[in-house]
């Protein structure tokens, strides 16, 4: 059995306990043997892997999808050999169609449409095994607390956004197609799901003016730094205590609310 993330209540007490103590434990779990035989496996096995030998092997399959947050797909051998298989370079492709980008960055970083080119430089199987020890970390506090999951994510998702030259835009764009960033979003924003059935140009454009009325920006950059981090995920993390009510102090987090969206 997989050792548990202490992590103590969910919410903000929750979040403060990570950041005191979630680099300790990430570390931690990155010995836990069951995590090392399938990181090790992997290394030794993606150089000459095919999409099809990939699919077949479960662990080096768990670890792939698993990196990019797709670990429930692991039954989904064929739909995923198809993905790695498609053309990146085809619009029409099946990967280039899938509305969750999630599967196009998986595409991306093996590359497979390209034989081995990709999988065998070295120090690939390294890095991606760290991707995969991050967002492992990141499930098994899902376990926990799932909103601490999508606050994890949103943290590191928007701190890779703000390093590219992509426009606010775009980035926008980006949101809507990776469902963990969005429904991160989403909650902090207090959207109800009318919002998705919404025409797309138009989503883009309601998420960018709540942007700025909650935090003041819609800049990817803004959200990456320090202060613009902690207030963004403060807001979700209110806002979804909110919306689960029950036991909690409603009014202790409308409060916290009003504070933080004036601030």
């Amino acid at each position: 059995m997989s050792p548990p993330i202490a992590i103590g209540a969910g919410g903000l007490t929750g979040w403060a306990v990570l950041k005191r103590s979630g680099d300790a434990q990430r570390q931690a779990m990155a010995r836990d043997p069951v995590v090392n035989r399938a990181v090790d496996h992997f290394r030794a096995n993606i150089a000459k892997a095919t999409p099809e030998s990939l699919v077949g092997d479960y662990r080096m399959l768990s670890v792939a999808l698993g990196a990019f947050g797709l670990e429930g797909d692991i039954a989904n051998k064929a739909f995923i050999r198809k993905v790695l298989e498609s053309d990146r370079n085809d619009d029409t492709s099946l990967v280039n169609r899938l509305s969750d980008k999630r599967y196009r960055r998986l595409a991306d970083a093996l590359q497979m449409d390209r034989g081995t080119e990709q999988t065998s430089k070295p120090g690939f199987g390294d890095r991606f095994a760290a991707l995969y020890i991050t967002r492992e970390f990141e499930r098994r506090v899902g376990e926990a607390d799932e909103t601490l999951r999508l606050a994890m994510n949103a943290q590191r998702e928007l701190s890779g956004m703000a390093t590219r030259n992509s426009t606010d835009r775009t980035l926008w764009f980006e949101v809507l197609g990776n469902p963990p960033l969005r429904q991160f979003f989403e909650t902090a924003f207090g959207f109800g799901p009318a919002y998705a059935k919404l025409p797309v140009d138009r989503q883009v454009e309601e998420f960018m003016t709540r942007a700025v009325k909650v935090t003041g920006t819609t800049s990817f950059k803004g959200y990456a730094e320090a202060a613009g981090s902690e207030k963004l995920i403060r807001t979700f993390l209110v806002r979804a205590q909110l919306a689960e009510g029950g036991g909690v102090n409603t009014s202790r987090y409308a409060n916290a609310l009003a504070l933080l969206t004036r601030g």
